[in-house]
């Protein structure tokens, strides 16, 4: 299957300057370099500017940041930590690479824990935060096919973020994250990380939001849990099918 276009940053070519922002320059702030440089590249990761297997380019991302290229080790060490990139003796850090059967076990551990945080979320949630959360997906509004996978995937991502800000104590917060980035930035065979399509997610999603704006805790987990779970049923079948 081909490999889904993406904007991203390699040694010898960088992203169209209109596809994406600009790389803020750090060179002049002295403060925490490792841990801006750090949130930069994770970023970078989320929007798919570096893909599964890219050798990351150190030298043009440290000149691009206007810093030294020990506050950008520094955080390649910690996102190497988090499993997010590997670094091989000699030839430097590159993107990691999940199998299929690796990302059915994260989707399984995802389940669980997101199950959990959105029962959390569903006995937090306060009006405000009901009014925050009814906004999500509007724009995909009606009956229309939804054609804008980038824009979907993007809405995704922040609803998932929002209830575990809601529901999710901090240290399973930190956990699902990686987890979430795992999910819909290393899957270089599903457009944007989307196993499923839209048009079927979707239904899920706004059956979530009314669960938990409603403050139903065992539906918002039960609702949560067989989401993650078809996914998985995508992916084993997949795996099964030998593709």
């Amino acid at each position: 299957m081909a490999r889904p276009a993406a904007r991203r940053l390699t040694g010898d070519a960088t992203p169209d300057a209109a596809a994406r922002r600009p790389l803020v320059n750090l060179g002049a702030e002295h403060a925490n370099l490792d841990q801006k440089a750090y949130q930069i590249l994770k970023n970078m990761i989320v929007e798919r500017q570096l893909l599964p297997g890219d050798k990351i380019p150190q030298e043009k991302l440290a000149e691009d940041l206007g810093i030294s290229r020990t506050p950008l080790i520094n955080a390649l060490k910690f996102l190497e930590k988090e499993k997010l990139v590997r670094s091989i003796p000699r030839r430097g850090f590159f993107m990691r690479k999940f199998t299929k059967r690796e990302m059915i076990s994260i989707f399984e551990l995802r389940e669980v824990l997101e199950g959990l945080a959105a029962r959390k979320a569903a006995q937090k949630i306060t009006e405000k935060q009901i009014a925050q959360l009814s906004r999500f997906f509007q724009e995909f509004s009606g009956d229309k096919e939804i054609k804008d996978i980038r824009a979907y995937a993007r809405e995704d991502r922040r609803f998932h973020n929002f209830l575990l800000e809601i529901g999710a104590k901090e240290f399973l917060k930190s956990i699902l994250e990686t987890y979430n980035i795992i999910s819909s930035s290393y899957q270089v065979l599903a457009p944007e990380g989307l196993v499923r399509p839209p048009g079927e997610t979707i239904r899920e999603h706004r059956a979530m939001i009314a669960a938990i704006a409603r403050r139903d805790a065992e539906a918002a987990e039960s609702i949560m849990r067989q989401h993650f779970k078809r996914s998985r049923a995508v992916l084993q079948e997949s795996v099964e099918a030998g593709d």
